[in-house]
């Protein structure tokens, strides 16, 4: 546990600094209670036991990293983990141009920051239909034309099996709208037109998600 008293300010506020750029803002004690619905008195209990690391501002109170909090709840099975960390939306982004991929990536680390959602990727329909089945994505944003299997037979192959039919699907395509009738008609939630543009990528997804 780390310690850090009056006498060392300077490498509590060092601490502080690294803290806040790597793990975002130290929970006080006052917050961990409210979060695990305890007193203060219970969560100084926890940190003198050392069952919870922490460490001391210049002024003498005790600071505890997300992380640290994240890895107490994980380790004394406390039930309140998805109220605190709620699970990262999964999106798997698939596309045979690795431009259109980065494109999509950037669009939703500028909206919502980078660690926001978690993403997997995938270079075709075949790679995708594979990666759905092993990571499971809450939302797909799919290309329609891709080598292999395209993305109308990814949209009927998704919708016609139980296991895989709630997994939202945006579906892109430079293609016109008679194809985005089809991709309709083979079970994606909306369509976009290719050049894509960012605000209104971000805000189907976010739309899709809450969905």
């Amino acid at each position: 546990m780390m310690d850090i008293m009056e006498d060392g300010g300077s490498s509590a506020r060092k601490i502080m600094e690294r803290t806040e750029k790597k793990d975002g803002r130290p929970y006080t004690t006052g917050e961990i209670a409210s979060l695990s619905h305890v007193t203060i008195n219970a969560v100084k209990k926890w940190i003198h036991a050392g069952k919870l690391n922490a460490f001391r501002t210049p002024g003498g109170h005790y600071r505890v990293l997300r992380s640290e909090f994240r890895e107490f709840i994980e380790k004394y099975r406390m039930q309140i983990k998805e109220e605190v960390f709620p699970e990262r939306k999964k999106v798997l982004i698939t596309d045979d141009e690795p431009a259109i991929i980065e494109f999509l990536r950037g669009a939703l680390a500028v909206k919502k920051g980078k660690d926001f959602y978690e993403i997997e990727t995938a270079g075709d329909g075949y790679e995708a239909l594979i990666k759905v089945g092993s990571f499971n994505p809450d939302l797909l944003i799919l290309d329609i034309r891709m080598p292999r299997i395209n993305g109308l037979e990814v949209c009927r192959r998704l919708r016609s099996d139980e296991t895989t039919r709630g997994i939202k699907i945006l579906a892109i395509t430079a293609f016109g709208n008679e194809e985005i009738q089809k991709v309709i008609e083979a079970g994606a939630d909306y369509c976009l037109p290719k050049p894509l543009n960012l605000a209104e990528v971000t805000r189907w997804v976010e739309k899709l998600l809450k969905d």
